[in-house]
């Protein structure tokens, strides 16, 4: 295995932040994995480096995940279990599926990242998360260099949540994940703007393959490509908040769209209370909030982590002055 020192960080990270890190390494077995943990007790594990935003140099080991593999692993009548390994691109696993016709995925297209952050984040978009297709994972503890398997109900999955983004964060690192899909498909499109842009489309039948390309056509619309525009996708979680709280919301502005989550709470989408306050389309230097999506910061050439961090800041204070809510990033802030 080959440590390199003061590695740019700037390919490694889609919001294109120029930072260093102190030591670099790339993992393809579980054994060069092993290996680099022996090297550095300050290190983090980077995936697709599409949920995280470095604020400065890491004074660090950087292990890249490049886990690669895509197998089915048990099929019964009605389903087919697919087994991706943790460094494989999501979206890219994505289209493998379609291809495929196992079904359960479609909706998730055009996600950035890689397939071991996909039950971390529990990542989810147009009516999917993942908890929905999740079978299991493996997992090594970073401590114990112990290989653990977790069951749907082990990741305690919540909304872009699950225990490896709390009660075991640092703990582990996801090596694969098992996806239990459906051989007949069932067809998602009541959320968002899917029907439509299927008409649009001209869609006279149904299936994966047109609902997959209806979703890219949306989230291309909105959405600015990393590769152009530096973003780490939706950079805030829609909050939670329980009923009793609707009726202050609504004294504020009688407008304020929600949803019902359960019989007690209610979401509330963070974009519109962004949007609301007149921060899309602001910029600051080259750190803005998306035209078109105001949940997404950019970089627009040359920002620092922190001066989108920053932007970011001001946008919570704003959103908690005028709606006394707490947003939460959804973004790792290194």
């Amino acid at each position: 295995m080959k440590i390199e020192k003061n590695i740019l960080l700037k390919p490694y990270n889609t919001f294109g932040i120029d930072v260093k890190a102190k030591s670099f390494t790339n993992f393809e077995t579980i054994e060069e994995l092993q290996e680099g943990l022996s090297f550095e007790t300050n290190r983090i594990i980077l995936g697709g480096g599409s949920n995280i935003l470095f604020t400065k140099d890491f004074d660090g080991l950087v292990l890249k995940n490049e886990l690669k593999g895509i197998e089915v692993v048990k099929e019964t009548d009605e389903h087919v279990y697919v087994k991706a390994s943790a460094g494989e691109n999501w979206h890219q696993f994505v289209m493998h599926c379609v291809e495929n016709n196992y079904a359960g995925l479609e909706n998730l297209s055009l996600i950035p990242g890689n397939c071991g952050a996909s039950p971390m984040q529990n990542i989810g978009a147009y009516g999917v998360e993942i908890k929905d297709v999740f079978h299991e994972l493996e997992a090594l503890h970073i401590d114990e260099r112990s290989v653990e398997a977790f069951s749907a109900s082990a990741c305690e999955f919540g909304y872009r949540e699950s225990v490896f983004k709390r009660k075991y964060k640092n703990k582990f690192v996801i090596l694969n994940v098992t996806y239990r899909l459906n051989k007949i498909p069932v067809f998602n499109t009541s959320y968002g703007a899917i029907e439509q842009e299927l008409q649009n489309m001209g869609v006279k039948e149904l299936s994966i393959q047109a609902i997959s390309q209806a979703v890219i056509n949306i989230r291309s619309s909105k959405l600015p490509d990393p590769k152009q525009i530096g973003n780490a996708g939706s950079f805030f979680k829609n909050p939670t908040l329980p009923k009793a709280e609707l009726k202050r919301l609504q004294a504020i502005d009688p407008s304020i769209p929600f949803y019902n989550v359960s019989d007690t709470h209610i979401k509330i989408p963070a974009g519109w209370l962004i949007e609301n306050l007149g921060w899309k389309g602001v910029r600051k230097g080259d750190a803005g909030c998306h035209a078109k999506q105001a949940l997404v910061l950019v970089n627009y050439g040359n920002a620092s982590g922190k001066e989108i961090f920053d932007l970011s800041s001001e946008i919570l204070a704003s959103v908690k002055e005028k709606f006394d809510i707490d947003l939460e990033r959804e973004v790792n802030i290194i």
